[in-house]
C-alpha cells in the first residue's frame, strides 16, 4: 500500500512539474489541469488547518491566484508541490491574522457589544472545543520560522498526515532525511511553543500535547 501511494505521489509531482512548465510557457489550459490535479490535496490541507470548508475553499482560490502572480519565479522542471503547500500555508497565516484584527463588531444599535470568542469561520466557539485562532496563528508563525527543509518535513508529516515515505517522495529525498528533518523541526517547535529547552529536559506528553494544539 505504501509503495502504491509513493508511486502515485511521484506521478502527481511529475505531472505537476510538466503542467507548471507548460503554464509558464503560456499554455492557459495547463493551469486548469494543474488546478484539477493539486486542488483536492491543497484543499484537504487547508481544511485541516482552519476546520471550516468554506473558509478553506476561499483560501484555496487565493493560493492559486498567488501561484499565478508569482509563476515567473518558478524554476522549470522543479517539483511545484512543496512550493504550493508553502503558498497555501502562508496564505492561511495571513488570513488568520487579518480575521483576528477584524473581530470587533458593531451591534444593530451602534454600540460595541462584548466580543465573544469565535473560531476562524466567525461562529461562536464552544468552550474547550480546541485551540483558538490566536493559538493556531502562534503555531503557524513558529512553523514559518523553521529552516525550509525542516518546515516542509513537519508540514507534510505532522500536519498534513503524510507518511515519511510519502513526504520523501513529494520532496524528492530519502525517508531517513525526512525523519531527521521532521524530528529536528518538531524539537525546535516544541522549544518555541512551550519555552522548554530541548537540550535541558526530555519531551513529556504534556509538552507534545501543547505543541500539537498550537499547530
Amino acid at each position: 500500500m505504501a509503495a502504491e501511494q509513493r508511486s502515485e505521489d511521484e506521478a502527481v509531482c511529475a505531472r505537476a512539474a510538466a503542467l507548471m512548465s507548460r503554464y509558464c510557457d503560456g499554455d492557459r489550459r495547463a493551469f486548469d489541469e494543474l488546478y484539477a490535479t493539486l486542488a483536492p490535496r491543497i484543499l484537504g490541507y487547508l481544511t485541516g488547518l482552519v476546520k471550516e470548508r468554506a473558509a478553506a475553499e476561499d483560501l484555496l482560490q487565493l493560493t492559486f491566484i498567488k501561484l499565478h502572480q508569482h509563476r515567473d519565479v518558478y524554476i522549470r522542471g522543479a517539483n511545484p508541490v512543496p512550493w504550493l503547500y508553502t503558498i497555501a500555508h502562508r496564505t492561511c497565516l495571513d488570513e488568520l491574522r487579518r480575521r483576528r484584527r477584524a473581530r470587533v463588531r458593531i451591534s444593530s444599535d451602534g454600540n460595541l457589544p462584548h466580543e465573544p470568542s469565535v473560531d476562524i469561520s466567525g461562529s461562536a466557539e464552544p468552550a474547550h472545543e480546541g485551540p483558538d485562532e490566536q493559538t493556531i496563528a502562534r503555531g503557524m508563525t513558529a512553523l514559518a520560522g523553521l529552516p525550509e527543509t525542516q518546515r516542509q518535513a513537519v508540514l507534510l508529516t505532522k500536519i498534513h498526515g503524510h507518511s515519511t515515505a510519502e513526504a520523501a517522495s513529494i520532496l524528492g529525498t530519502t525517508v531517513g532525511a525526512i525523519k531527521v528533518r521532521a524530528h529536528r523541526g518538531y524539537v525546535a517547535l516544541r522549544h518555541r511553543l512551550t519555552g522548554v529547552d530541548p537540550l535541558a529536559a526530555p519531551t513529556t506528553t504534556a509538552d507534545i500535547t501543547r505543541g500539537q494544539a498550537a499547530l
